[in-house]
């Protein structure tokens, strides 16, 4: 998987500094299974996507659907284990620890930025 960051664009503020992006078929399907948890400084961003479950899991997310600008269109917070989510407008899934987005003041109509790192 590439690692890169989250930030806020316009500001120089990283939001999240260890996000995986699972760009492979199997990086998708596998997602966060089997892992007990994601950080708080952690996420998991999948590309091409515009709709995730937690089946299987074994914790709950925040699910941050982003156009292809970055702009987020919607926030699925707290979304437990053995649900599904979904946004028709959406070309991208950043998952986040439960209750990251509103921590972090993330709001629909914000614009955030991926970059890789190494």
């Amino acid at each position: 998987m590439t690692r890169g960051r989250v930030r806020r664009a316009g500001a120089d503020q990283v939001l999240v500094a260890l996000v995986w992006r699972a760009d492979t078929l199997l990086e998708r399907t596998r997602g966060l299974l089997g892992r007990s948890g994601l950080g708080v400084d952690e996420g998991m961003l999948i590309p091409r996507c515009g709709a995730i479950h937690t089946f299987f899991m074994r914790f709950a997310i925040d699910a941050l659907f982003l156009d292809r600008q970055g702009i987020v269109h919607k926030i699925s917070a707290n979304l437990v284990p053995g649900r599904m989510s979904q946004s028709g407008r959406a070309w991208s899934v950043l998952e986040l620890a439960a209750g990251q987005a509103a921590r972090l003041g993330i709001r629909v109509g914000d614009r955030l930025l991926w970059e890789e790192t190494q």
